[in-house]
């Protein structure tokens, strides 16, 4: 069984949209965790655009890294360039992949504007979880 980790800052947003897209193409074949360098909740507006898309992440948590120490990874996923410079040291074979998604929830308009803004990031996310299960995972 692969296992991944996805890492991001906070662990509120697109670590957790891209846990959920993970583990719907995954499936059984992977171990799939979230993780962040802090921990700041799961951000409603994260759990409301992959409600949009039909994957409910409303039970997944927000976790600090630490946590999961003691799990030797397959993949590390950086989501964020923050998470990447930041990201401890993990002496397993772990392959440490990166992709830089913007930010939705630092987004400052207008509430239509910041909902497009979360779908937008959202499909991204989707289309680059995808892309990964076929290539790494099946």
């Amino acid at each position: 069984m692969t296992k991944i980790l996805v890492l991001c800052t906070g662990n509120s947003c697109r670590s957790q949209i891209a846990e959920g897209y993970l583990r719907l193409y995954a499936g059984d074949l992977a171990l799939i965790r979230s993780a962040g360098i802090e921990t700041h909740g799961v951000n409603p507006r994260a759990i409301d655009t992959m409600q949009q898309d039909g994957v409910d992440i409303s039970g997944q948590t927000s976790n600090n890294v630490e946590e999961y120490r003691g799990i030797d990874f397959d993949f590390v996923i950086t989501v964020c360039d923050h998470a990447r410079e930041r990201c401890p040291f993990f002496p397993a074979k772990a392959k440490q992949v990166h992709y830089n998604f913007p930010d939705p929830a630092k987004a400052t308009c207008t509430e239509e504007e910041i909902v497009k803004q979360f779908a937008v990031v959202r499909d991204d996310i989707k289309k680059y979880c995808q892309g990964f299960v076929e290539e790494f995972v099946r």
